[in-house]
């Protein structure tokens, strides 16, 4: 009757690699094409404008994960010195219901968010990509980048842009040290863009959509995951893709038909559980636009939480609390 409280600090000396998270999110999307886990729409409420509390829960049965992630997002936190995105897990034995870990949910929100993008670009990017923009500087452009290069070795050069050209510039820097690439910070969102053979947009969401990204600017044969939902393209831009997936296509029609999201997106293609589960076909030709929408889901979190709680165990992490 005792569970493990995990600290942000113990979470991250856990010290999961990005190959292991990105290998257990394609494993819970696999799962999902083929009906093998639960997971219903995440409902949310919104006390701030542009903020969100979200319960995410899933059961994943072939890695022995239930559980639930209680997560906040609110863009105005950087401004207070606060975490835009933060929160709990917990982690409940599958045969008892009994919770056996609460956990910070911020790190593995980041790391799954980017394992989730590198997924879809698995199967929906041209594997010889060698380029790479990307939109927003923080956390999620951090995380994106890293997970997009295990999938796609053969990136070398990367733009950034962010509102801010000093957080770009950081970036940039930053990136190119960890990974052993030219990060370049660019000063507008179409050079970004333009000519980039990925595209990845990751500011924050935004209730209304801004129009940023333009129809002509990504170019044929392009992957684009818009991590920020549709807050940054114009209709005609998306209108463009040839192929538009998102990660969970239940949670895609509960927020356009039951909260409004969504009113001018293309068809949906397909979900990406179908995808990675060989249920429909994945880039057909090499000049296919394709957009991956990911709108986080639980089965992203559960995936990480065991093994992250597994290597707490043998690390002698965290600290034990009576239930």
């Amino acid at each position: 009757m005792k569970m493990l409280y995990l600290s942000r600090q113990d979470v991250i000396a856990a010290r999961m690699t990005m190959a292991e998270v990105i290998e257990r999110v394609e494993q819970a999307f696999r799962d999902k094409g083929e009906g093998r886990v639960e997971m219903p729409p995440k409902p949310g409420i919104h006390p701030a404008e542009d903020s969100f509390l979200n319960a995410m829960l899933a059961w994943i049965p072939t890695l022995k994960s239930a559980g639930l992630k209680w997560v906040a997002g609110y863009p105005a936190n950087p401004a207070k010195n606060l975490p835009q995105i933060s929160g709990l897990l917990i982690l409940n034995d599958p045969g008892t219901g009994l919770p056996i870990s609460v956990m910070d949910c911020t790190w593995i929100t980041a790391v799954r968010t980017g394992a989730a993008s590198a997924v879809a670009a698995r199967y929906l990017a041209d594997p010889g990509s060698e380029s790479i923009g990307i939109f927003g500087c923080g956390v999620q452009g951090r995380s994106n980048l890293e997970a997009i290069k295990v999938v796609l070795p053969a990136l070398a050069t990367a733009r950034c842009y962010d509102i801010e050209r000093g957080r770009a510039e950081v970036y940039a820097e930053e990136m190119s040290n960890k990974l052993g690439m030219e990060v370049q910070p660019v000063d507008t969102p179409e050079q970004v863009a333009h000519g980039m053979d990925i595209v990845v947009s990751c500011a924050p969401i935004l209730r209304t959509p801004q129009n940023t990204f333009q129809a002509g600017w990504i170019k044929p044969g392009a992957f684009v995951s818009a991590v920020d939902y549709d807050t940054y393209w114009a209709p005609q831009a998306m209108a463009e893709m040839d192929k538009f997936v998102t990660d969970d296509a239940a949670q895609y029609t509960h927020y356009k038909v039951d909260l409004g999201y969504f009113a001018d997106n293309p068809p949906l293609y397909a979900d990406l559980g179908e995808i990675v589960a060989g249920k429909k076909p994945a880039r057909e030709s090499p000049q296919e636009r394709i957009m991956a929408m990911n709108q986080g889901v639980a089965i992203e979190d559960m995936a990480v939480a065991p093994r992250i709680y597994e290597l707490a165990r043998s690390k002698g992490l965290g600290t034990w609390l009576e239930l």
